[in-house]
């Protein structure tokens, strides 16, 4: 049932689309309570936005690094060239790579289709891009073909981003258009999405498998394009039989260890419980489509445990929908109840991450405010006195000074890489911009004093899921700062730098 008639979803109290304005309640106060660490969420049900709210800083609408979510946008590109006719999914990948294949081909490699790359049984043991070298130079299809293919490729599932990347590189050559070029006018276009960027290759291709920046509404709309079966004002933007391939279980992954992650994996998505089904990128970047609910959720996070979010979601929006009435019946309305909207309403416009408990101010920072502070030592990294936080990638921390104002600690440290500064503000967010992890990308920061010698500093970087919390301890002449970051792909490690006033 086709009910959108323009790009944008259309909004309404969540009781006019049959669900409880105190259920999202419960799920956001869930969040706030169990996780901390959502960032953004749209609800949409029956076609129509019934809740949406950011942590602040986050927002609904700031482009997001999506990672692995990016890899069903790239399902949706080989569908579309799989409709023109350009390509099949029983074609035999080599083929298309003639003059980038090994010298030596095994068989199972010969054996490797299309449809193989897309469900993840391509027959590698393991990431086949781990051993890529990422230089301005490098062929990264030549690196991925020659991988061992240990396995007959459809026999066994191992999540892989080469595969994907290897599906971007084959819709390039079928169209001569990059990914994301072949999805605009396609795809993007008639959803809205007029800004979206994706990260290539050193040779030019799309990534794939990773990369892509969206809005958390754009996610939103996505999912809701899929729940329709692919059309959208009217026009059928996606093959319905794409849809129902992409989306259906076509392969098993039973020996994952998460619930939502054993069952079943289709062309770049994966199954869920409740038959449900979605995209999903790193720390908790998800689009669920929920056919049954007539639903879509759309969210974005910062989580190590990707799960807990997904349980939230079965545990209070779910039952809370039932499934979906029959589409000549159209949705069901609850009452309206304007006090219990009013206070989610009041609710999502006072997210905000989390800050430790603390004031604007302390007695030590009038003492401590501009002063410099030479980094001595740095006894908890590997006990080496190297002075290298392990969260600034190997950068050697020589000085450091906070200057303090009545609404403002800017944070100054000079490194082996130059001088660098961050500015968070003590009563809200300091929306700016740092060279914290090396180049210039915008942050938002705040701090707040948790007694009287303790400053804390959070830092989000702006459209990605990751936070740095920085804790500054004075002590007499000393100041021992400490770094973390919220998640990481490599192991989470604390660091630890200590300074002596000049």
């Amino acid at each position: 049932m086709d009910l959108l008639t323009g790009e944008e979803l259309p909004c309404t109290s969540p009781e006019e689309q049959g669900i409880p304005a105190s259920a999202v309640l419960d799920f956001v106060t869930a969040v706030d309570e169990r996780i901390d660490a959502v960032h953004a969420f749209v609800l949409v049900r029956h076609g129509h936005v019934v809740a949406q709210g950011g942590w602040a800083p986050h927002d609904v609408h700031t482009p997001r690094m999506l990672f692995s979510l990016s890899k069903s946008f790239t399902s949706s590109a080989v569908g579309l060239a799989v409709d023109e006719g350009l390509l099949s999914v029983d074609d035999l990948v080599l083929p298309f790579f003639a003059s980038q294949a090994p010298d030596v081909v095994s068989d199972n490699l010969a054996r490797l289709r299309v449809e193989h790359l897309l469900t993840m049984t391509a027959g590698h043991a393991s990431e086949s891009l781990a051993h890529v070298e990422r230089g301005s130079e490098n062929d990264w299809v030549r690196s991925v073909l020659a991988q061992p293919v240990e396995y007959e490729p459809g026999t066994r599932f191992v999540y892989n981003s080469g595969a994907s990347y290897l599906l971007s590189a084959i819709v390039q050559r079928v169209t001569g258009l990059t990914l994301l070029d072949y999805l605009r006018p396609r795809l993007l276009s008639p959803l809205g999405i007029t800004d979206a960027t994706w990260q290539t290759c050193p040779r030019g291709i799309n990534t794939g498998g990773w990369g892509l920046t969206l809005r958390t509404t754009e996610i939103a709309r996505f999912g809701q394009l899929y729940l329709q079966g692919g059309r959208w004002r009217g026009k059928q933007v996606l093959p319905r039989s794409w849809v129902a391939a992409a989306t259906a279980r076509q392969v098993s992954n039973d020996p994952e260890a998460e619930l939502d992650w054993r069952q079943g994996y289709g062309y770049q998505f994966w199954r869920c419980q409740h038959d449900a089904y979605r995209g999903d990128g790193a720390f908790g970047q998800f689009c669920v489509v929920m056919p049954e609910q007539d639903a879509v959720l759309a969210v974005v996070s910062g989580v190590s445990n990707m799960q807990s979010v997904l349980d939230l979601a079965w545990e209070h929006l779910l039952p809370a929908m039932g499934p979906a009435p029959l589409p000549a019946m159209g949705p069901a309305p609850l009452p309206a109840d304007p006090a219990g909207r009013d206070r989610l309403d009041e609710r999502l416009a006072g997210l905000t991450l989390s800050m430790p408990a603390g004031r604007a101010s302390s007695p030590t920072a009038a003492r401590v405010s501009g002063r410099t502070y030479r980094v001595l030592a740095s006894p908890s990294v590997a006990g080496d006195g190297s002075g290298t936080p392990a969260a600034d990638s190997g950068r050697k921390v020589e000085k450091l000074r906070l200057d303090v104002s009545p609404d403002d600690c800017r944070l100054t440290v000079q490194d082996s890489e130059g001088v660098h500064e961050v500015s968070a503000g003590t009563g809200e967010w300091r929306s700016g911009s740092a060279t914290l992890e090396g180049e210039d990308r915008p942050v938002a920061a705040r701090a707040t004093w948790t007694d009287d010698d303790t400053c804390v500093l959070r830092v989000c970087a702006v459209g990605t899921p990751f936070v740095r919390t920085i804790t500054l301890v004075f002590d007499g002449g000393q100041v021992t700062m400490t770094s973390s970051d919220n998640v990481a792909f490599e192991p989470l490690v604390e660091s630890t730098v200590i300074g002596q006033l000049d």
